[in-house]
């Protein structure tokens, strides 16, 4: 199970370039494409979806050449978009019913037993009579899931589905997702670095609709290793060091502005050793560009 991007390229009519040669190959399991609002990860993800045409390229999903199948690829798709709408007059197993038999779940008992053991997947089973406007931004998404599985995909698409969420939420969404991984290809995109760090074995950094990064997680962290340095300082001090220092990252820690410095030894002794993380290597990136 496997999907191929290759050299995928977009332009807009404003003339903005959404997608510049984008090729990835994505294996079964969680799959983080972390970047910006406006890196391009939506138009890639609407692209994989059908739901627009590039200019050039190709994609690939186990056998499927998916721009010229696109309704082959439909029929193992689930997606959860960004903005995802819903009826707020109606229940979350009445709409869920109706997009069942949408996809396609035509017998009244099958159809039914799909819905109870979704919304009992995404743990909204209790308040499945309720109204959807009810429901808070947490339940909506889990309740986006729902519809996104329905059919059993192999290709999930799930586009900053943790934005907004409270923490509780966020965990509960997470506890949801890593269970995704294990029968499918799913690809997570997100600008929240604590996202790709929980949830995915696999990555990709993309910025100005280019990939500018591949590989682990764990693997793009520890190439840092030995090159972080942080110190807690005054804020008014912060331009200072940023014309003596490599200043990739800012943030404040019991109410000091903490600073993090990319250099190959030790700047000073004022300085300590910092252990890197999934952020950092983001933020270094980010300070590239």
């Amino acid at each position: 199970m496997k999907l191929e991007i290759k050299n995928l390229s977009k332009t807009y009519g404003n003339g903005v370039k959404a997608l510049q040669n984008i090729s990835l190959t994505i294996n079964k399991g969680m799959f983080g494409l972390l970047g910006q609002n406006g890196a391009g990860k939506s138009t890639l993800m609407r692209t994989l979806s059908t739901l627009q045409d590039p200019d050039s390229g190709t994609i690939h999903f186990n056998g499927i050449n998916v721009l010229k199948q696109p309704e082959k690829l439909r029929k193992v798709l689930g997606y959860l978009p960004q903005e995802f709408g819903v009826y707020p007059n109606v229940s979350a197993e009445e709409l869920l019913t109706h997009i069942a038999d949408m996809k396609g779940i035509v017998n009244k008992g099958e159809r039914k037993d799909t819905v109870e053991a979704l919304l009992n997947k995404v743990n909204l089973f209790d308040v499945r009579k309720n109204k959807l406007e009810g429901y808070s931004g947490g339940m909506k998404q889990r309740f986006g899931i729902a519809q996104a599985l329905l059919g059993n995909p192999e290709l999930i698409i799930v586009d900053e589905p943790t934005a907004g969420l409270d923490p509780m939420e966020r965990n509960r969404f997470y506890n949801l997702l890593s269970e995704l991984g294990e029968d499918a290809v799913v690809i997570l995109s997100t600008h929240i670095v604590e996202d790709v760090s929980t949830l995915c074995t696999d990555m990709a950094i993309i910025g100005g609709g280019k990939v500018v990064l591949t590989g682990k997680p764990d693997d793009i962290e520890q190439a840092l290793y030995g090159q972080l340095y942080e110190v807690p300082i005054e804020k008014n001090k912060l331009t200072a060091y940023q014309e003596k220092y490599n200043v990739i990252s800012q943030r404040f820690f019991a109410g000091k502005l903490m600073i993090t410095v990319l250099a190959d030894t030790l700047p000073n002794g004022e300085f300590d050793t910092k252990k890197p993380s999934l952020e950092d290597a983001y933020f270094k990136i980010l300070n590239e560009k």
